[in-house]
């Protein structure tokens, strides 16, 4: 039981951290804020970030069903216990890298939490009986590997990486290949579905925001978009 009241506090923990950050809020400056200060083109409009609120309360109904008589000394809690915690706090740590502008700190922090999810998402995918025990780490994977990318894509602006626009359009497009081979392959080697939808999401979202400003990127993420939606249509399911 130990283990599981230790995930509750992690959890907390990490609540806490992100409700500071946007009420305090820490260091005088949103998250949002910091976010739209950068021209990144592969960051999605700001309606898409409300999937946080979705995965943090995916999250919750994990942790509350972990504490059902019946499947608390399950190995999916005991065994991912660690990777879990690690996850929260790498999740927190991230939030005050960030508001204090440390940004390639912020991309260290970032992809490990991608790491940590990937390793806790294939100990589920070992351990797990039911497919739904798994729906709440495929959405947050899903929304952390966009987040990899526009966390790379904002530093590299933020160092005048490249100061010509056409040059973005060009990496940001391959990075929108990358991410949706991602995608494609969590589809096929795993039958996820729900990792495809979170990014298809998520280009829907970069679509809407460049629509004005680089049409032709906005046509290439809703063509993505597309595509990754019908995937996770009528690849057929797998039985768990």
């Amino acid at each position: 039981m130990k283990h599981l009241y230790l995930n509750v506090l992690a959890y907390l923990i990490m609540i806490a951290v992100n409700i500071a950050a946007e009420t305090i809020p820490i260091n005088e400056q949103t998250t949002g804020e910091i976010s739209n200060r950068l021209p990144v083109f592969i960051q999605p409009a700001n309606y898409a970030f409300s999937i946080w609120g979705f995965i943090y309360v995916l999250l919750a109904i994990w942790l509350l069903y972990s504490f059902f008589p019946s499947r608390r000394s399950l190995p999916i809690y005991s065994e991912t216990s660690l990777l879990f915690i690690v996850s929260c706090l790498l999740n927190s740590l991230w939030i005050i890298v960030w508001h204090y502008e440390l940004f390639l700190l912020s991309v260290v922090v970032m992809l490990s939490l991608l790491v940590t999810l990937l390793l806790l998402y294939r100990k589920l995918t070992v351990l797990m009986t039911q497919e739904f025990e798994r729906v709440p780490f495929s959405v947050y994977l899903g929304w952390i590997i966009i987040a990899s990318l526009v966390n790379i894509s904002y530093y590299l602006v933020y160092i005048n990486w490249d100061v010509f626009v056409s040059a973005q359009v060009i990496w940001t497009i391959v990075f929108l290949f990358f991410g949706f081979a991602i995608a494609l392959s969590f589809r096929v080697t795993y039958l996820d579905r729900w990792i495809p939808l979170v990014i298809s999401w998520a280009y829907v979202g970069i679509g809407i925001k460049q629509f004005n400003s680089n049409p032709f990127l906005s046509y290439v993420a809703f063509g993505l978009a597309g595509v990754l939606l019908i995937s996770s249509i009528f690849i057929k399911k797998k039985s768990f």
